[in-house]
């Protein structure tokens, strides 16, 4: 397996395509359960297929990802060469970002001295599906890309005006 089997939930969620999925290889449902209750090592071979295809979609369509804890914000941009990441770490161990508060602080004072905000570029490996994949099983979540853009904007606005 390319990545990681998906859950029995995600599976369920997805039934129709796995149905198409078998389809695609001649496989009617009477001979999907004659193969789960006789060669049930078959069965668990076309459900990491299938995983792997559902994942390499997914990441292959994903242009953000998100890792927020408590006091460390990590948005990357997923571009077709490479990644690109803005990390804002917040130094004040009250402050919890992950929180409705914590983040409104973080609005407030980013030019603060317990605000650092670092930026970096980095090319992908052989396999960019990979890098994006490790990211999402090290806990960051795939999305639309608000907070990057609003925070990539923010420095925009801030090199323009102060040489930020």
């Amino acid at each position: 397996m390319k990545y990681r089997r998906l859950t029995k939930e995600q599976l369920e969620e997805m039934h129709p395509e796995f149905i198409n999925f078998l389809a695609s290889q001649s496989i009617t449902a009477s001979e999907w359960d004659d193969i789960k209750k006789n060669k049930p090592q078959v069965a668990e071979e076309e459900i990491d297929v299938f995983s792997d295809l559902v994942w390499e979609g997914v990441l292959s369509k994903a242009e953000y990802l998100e890792h927020i804890s408590p006091r460390t914000m990590n948005l990357f941009s997923l571009g077709e060469n490479e990644m690109e990441l803005i990390s804002i770490i917040v130094g004040d161990e009250l402050i919890d970002i992950t929180t409705s508060d914590g983040y409104k602080w973080l609005q407030k004072n980013l030019l603060d001295d317990e605000v650092k905000i670092f930026t970096a570029k980095k090319s992908y490996s052989d396999n960019p599906n990979e890098d994006k994949f490790k990211l999402i099983e090290s806990g960051a979540v795939i999305t639309k890309g608000k907070l990057f853009n609003y925070f990539d904007d923010l420095m925009e606005l801030g090199k323009e005006t102060n040489g930020f």
